[in-house]
């Protein structure tokens, strides 16, 4: 089987800072629920899982917090526009059918790592999406990752590591080790980046075998200092760097299929955040509650010579309008526009199209 495994913090966070600020009228953010249903979506399309298992972080502190106090501690709080966006993307993904997995005293990264290598085990392959390049220790002969950058997605496979970075992909941890990471506050060793760092992993293989034979190997006594000085941090940091895969989580993989059970729900929930272009996109309906149903049309004021461009974009910002058309003259379609407390009888070929192609409009139909 195949098993797609989502890294929700690194994708939730791509989502926000990468789609402009969306909110409902009553103001609450969409733009990251919105992004991640997207990304998702696309994601599953190219990668054809049987299962989907989507991994969160929790507030709880994990095991490297307690190793090292400073782990992480450079990094700012998640912004108020995107916390707000979190519980209804976990219920909205629930609704969905997707299953969402986290563990007290673990990171996403180290349950992403766990399903891979239960996958390894079982004979299953394993699909690990995320922006973050911390997983790319991960890939194995069963395992790709799925890499969400700016500019395109890239599968990472070990050829495509080897390519890429001349190591294989558990050197990755070894190079980190010595490079660190500011966006994680691990110190590494100090005055070598990632081409030093390189550099040795590819000639020297490990940090164990470096410190082992720190006094034979051949390399500037420059560089030599700059190891033994920093020996401790070189070690903490390739501690802090390794994901950890035995994360006590449930790795059968038949328990994550998708099943979604009630579209209608979905629709509805979807329709109160308004991302009414995904309801038709993910083959949803929202049946409109009878509060929502039009009234009939001699109740309202007729207009007949509405400016067609100005009503259209203020539908367009409302987001849903109700319309019957008259198809009597094909070539001449008119549509009664229920919008704004009036009726409004348009007869333009081009405002139709436009009303029908904008995905972002839920229609109505009267009748």
């Amino acid at each position: 089987m195949r098993m797609l495994v989502i890294d929700g913090n690194s994708i939730v966070n791509r989502a926000f800072y990468g789609i402009r600020p969306l909110t409902t009228k009553d103001g609450q953010f969409t733009n990251a629920i919105y992004g991640f249903l997207t990304m998702l979506t696309k994601i599953k399309n190219e990668e054809n899982p049987d299962a989907v298992a989507i991994a969160f972080d929790l507030k709880a502190p994990t095991f490297r917090h307690k190793a090292y106090a400073g782990y992480k501690a450079t990094r700012k709080g998640m912004p108020e526009e995107l916390a707000s966006q979190i519980k209804p993307l976990k219920e909205l993904l629930q609704l969905l059918g997707y299953t969402l997995v986290t563990c007290e005293g673990y990171e996403a990264d180290d349950i992403l790592g766990t399903f891979a290598k239960a996958c390894e085990k079982n004979g299953n392959e394993c699909v690990i999406a995320t922006g973050d390049r911390d997983s790319l220790q991960l890939v194995s002969d069963t395992t790709t990752v799925h890499l969400c950058t700016n500019k395109q997605d890239i599968s990472y496979t070990p050829a495509k590591i080897l390519e890429d970075y001349g190591v294989t992909p558990k050197q990755l941890i070894e190079i980190k080790a010595i490079q660190g990471d500011s966006s994680d506050n691990i110190p590494g060793v100090a005055g070598i980046g990632p081409k030093g760092a390189g550099d040795l992993i590819s000639r020297f293989g490990s940090v164990d075998y470096i410190y082992s034979h720190i006094d034979e190997i051949d390399v500037k006594d420059g560089i030599r200092n700059k190891l033994k000085n920093s020996e401790e941090n070189a070690k903490l940091s390739r501690m802090l760097g390794e994901i950890f895969c035995e994360v006590p989580i449930n790795t059968n993989v038949e328990d994550y299929k998708v099943e979604l059970k009630d579209p209608e729900e979905c629709a509805r929930f979807m329709a109160k955040l308004e991302l009414f272009s995904l309801i038709d996109k993910l083959g949803l309906k929202e049946m409109p509650t009878a509060e929502e149903k039009p009234a009939a049309v001699q109740n309202f004021e007729v207009v007949e010579n509405a400016d067609a461009n100005v009503l259209y974009e203020n539908i367009k910002k409302q987001g849903k309008v109700y319309f019957k058309t008259d198809f009597s003259d094909i070539e001449n379609p008119v549509c009664n526009i229920l919008f704004d407390g009036k009726v409004y009888i348009v007869k333009d070929n081009e405002f139709f199209d436009r009303l029908l192609e904008n995905e972002e409009i839920l229609k109505f139909t009267h009748g």
